[in-house]
């Protein structure tokens, strides 16, 4: 249980559905409601099959490529602190796709891979959190909690999703401000703890 909530928890802040609604309320806002469905159904099992083949695979990319997976997790800090920081100052929440990518979506016909699994439901920072996860000393049980933990998560970006404009009508934009802010301040604590057992462990050895 321990590891399937540190999976939800620290997974979920880092994926921030809430970040995703404004561009799939803009970007599915002349669909139907049942294709508003499908396009988010699709987009959450995206987004667990690039978290699964991240942290699955993952190992064997740094391996390949002669990468420590302690730099990996300082990497992974650092990028999770900066993203944490952008939606803690008042302004600076920059979006994770650009003017010119959610303009080129609009005429997609299936916008549920990229933009919404990829990059704004599943982005480095959550790559590089579920490749971090993986160690040698994890048991299948211990591998089958944290992919169901990428269910789960999956299934809370599901419903939040499909819930995004009541969300958006009741919070308001004070509130949808107030939540960013503290979604940042937990990436912020998950980026400062990859970064101390990184260098924790770095020295050890």
């Amino acid at each position: 249980m321990e590891i399937l909530l540190a999976t939800f928890t620290t997974l979920f802040s880092v994926v921030n559905p809430f970040g995703a609604m404004p561009v799939f309320l803009t970007l599915t806002e002349d669909d139907s409601p049942g294709h508003r469905a499908q396009i988010g159904l699709r987009a959450c099992l995206y987004m667990v099959a690039i978290l699964s083949v991240s942290f699955f695979a993952g190992q064997y990319v740094l391996n390949f490529f002669g990468i420590n997976i302690h730099h990996l997790r300082i990497a992974g800090g650092i990028l999770l602190m900066r993203s944490a920081f952008d939606l803690l100052t008042p302004g600076g929440n920059r979006a994770k796709v650009s003017d010119a990518t959610l303009e080129e979506s609009m005429h997609k016909e299936d916008i549920s891979f990229t933009p919404l699994a990829m990059p704004m439901l599943s982005g480095p920072g959550s790559m590089a959190v579920c490749i971090g996860l993986f160690t040698k000393k994890l048991t299948y049980l211990d591998m089958g909690l944290i992919f169901f933990g990428f269910v789960l998560v999956a299934l809370a970006a599901y419903i939040i999703l499909m819930s995004s404009l009541r969300l958006t009508r009741f919070l308001g934009r004070p509130g949808m401000a107030a939540l960013a802010r503290i979604m940042g301040f937990l990436t912020l604590a998950i980026g400062v703890n990859f970064l101390a057992t990184a260098i924790k462990a770095l020295f050890q050895e």
